[in-house]
């Protein structure tokens, strides 16, 4: 039997569960026609369980917390049939999905399942993956899953050795910044900046320790075990991009404008306060062009962006979307805050708890936008019709967003705390109208950059 310790910051998202909001990514996938069982059984041990130990490993606490291999790891242990309720179509698995969400990985096996919908839709399939972020980021978990696909024109997923993936310097990572994630474009001599900006400026490190809490609204609360899940229809990618270029704004810009003004909406239908929201914001700092580690792990920074959700006017809105986005280019928060959880990770578990609540008590909800294949690939012969997934809330928060691009089109998706977000479904409803004023608009005025 192999162990090895677990990394810092992985020890600290595994010490991060709650009943209320579990450590655990939820992904969905979606086809139109049925995958056969077999295929899917071998890719699944070839590409993920035989390339990536954790998904054969649990986690064990034994002065310290390690990664031990499971001695009686089955694949059939994680795969599960589900058969939803009639018509079995998108309603009924976004509350299977929900259903899913409070439900806690079993801690003495590997801390992954697969839910294997079938029949979904009109005669196809649907795969719902949970794994504890323990094992990856969702940068990685993306990866990861793209390479199961067997489509010829996708690009394969490396998988590096220990001591290639240790070898990489700061300044590679810095070079690899998710930038298509939230816009974050970088080169050499900038990358140079930030490394040096994150040993000296004190200015990240106490907008992120000491900045107050976010503003309340009704968005803020106590959060609970009954969560709901929804996600959009495919909206065209190249409209949002011809959009943005009109008015010299990036994707992100309007996406993320079209979610601040339907927060905006969303509360004052709910008679709340409005004010600014501030979104926790991960972005990876791991190289895409180079190989996954085998091990996998955590490897993304955080920083808060605050939606300009008290901006009235939707030109306004996406104006200063835009402004606080490049503000945020160019700041140093991410890679402060990957070290503060490298060292909470390390901290005794009363005060990792102090400081999960005090890192997110700062924000009102988690947004990621994850940029997927841009051509359709297939899984054991089968094109993949859509995916969406989410990232865990920590602490009291109940509002995740996540975007996902796919194939010339983008996924919206929400996983919320039903008792903060009672009107879930209108609160997508909200990002679908105002993303249609944005993009069918001839009146927004140009966006300074």
């Amino acid at each position: 039997m192999t162990r090895h310790r677990m990394a810092p910051a992985d020890a600290a998202w595994l010490r991060m569960d709650r009943p209320t909001n579990l450590m655990v990514v939820n992904s969905v996938m979606w086809f139109d026609d049925p995958l056969d069982g077999d295929a899917l059984r071998a890719v699944l041990q070839e590409r993920f369980v035989d390339r990536f130990p954790p998904f054969r490993q649990r986690a064990v606490e034994d002065h310290g917390i390690w990664w031990e291999d499971a001695e009686d790891f089955d694949l059939e242990d994680h795969l599960h049939a589900v058969t939803l309720p009639a018509p079995a179509g998108r309603t009924e698995l976004e509350e299977f999905v929900a259903g899913l969400i409070s439900r806690p990985l079993d801690p003495d096996r590997p801390l992954w399942d697969i839910y294997i919908v079938d029949p979904y839709g009109d005669g196809g399939c649907a795969l719902v993956f949970r794994m504890h972020h323990a094992i990856a980021d969702g940068i990685a978990l993306s990866r990861v899953l793209l390479s199961l696909t067997d489509d010829a024109d996708a690009e394969p997923v490396e998988v590096a050795g220990p001591a290639e993936e240790h070898s990489a310097s700061l300044l590679g990572a810095l070079d690899g910044l998710w930038h298509e994630a939230i816009g974050l474009a970088t080169h050499p001599m900038r990358a140079v900046g930030l490394a040096q900006t994150v040993v000296s400026d004190a200015n990240a490190l106490a907008k992120l320790v000491l900045i107050p809490a976010d503003r309340h609204t009704a968005l803020r609360g106590e959060a609970g075990m009954t969560k709901a899940v929804v996600w959009s229809d495919p909206i065209p990618l190249a409209r949002i991009k011809d959009s943005g270029h009109r008015v010299g704004a990036t994707v992100n810009d309007v996406l993320l404008a079209a979610v601040a003004g339907a927060l905006r909406s969303h509360l004052v239908r709910r008679r709340s306060p409005v004010h600014d929201i501030r979104a926790i914001v991960p972005f990876n700092l791991r190289p895409l062009d180079r190989p996954l580690p085998a091990e996998l792990g955590n490897k993304f920074g955080l920083v808060y962006l605050s939606l300009p959700v008290t901006t009235a006017r939707r030109q306004d809105r996406l104006r200063e979307m835009s402004r606080r986005m490049d503000a945020i280019k160019h700041s140093a928060e991410g890679l402060v805050a990957y070290g503060i959880l490298e060292l909470i990770g390390l901290a005794p578990a009363a005060v990792e708890n102090l400081a999960i609540d005090i890192f997110a008590s700062k924000g009102t909800g988690v947004m990621t936008n994850v940029p997927g294949p841009r051509q359709r690939v297939t899984l054991a012969g089968v094109p993949l019709q859509g995916t969406i997934g989410w990232v865990p809330t920590s602490g009291e928060l109940g509002l995740g967003v996540a975007i996902f691009s796919y194939a010339g089109a983008v996924t919206i998706g929400l996983c919320v705390d039903r008792g903060l977000v009672p009107d879930v479904r209108e609160l997508l409803d909200d990002i679908g109208q105002e993303l249609e004023e944005i993009l069918s608009s001839t009146t927004l005025s140009l966006v300074r950059r």
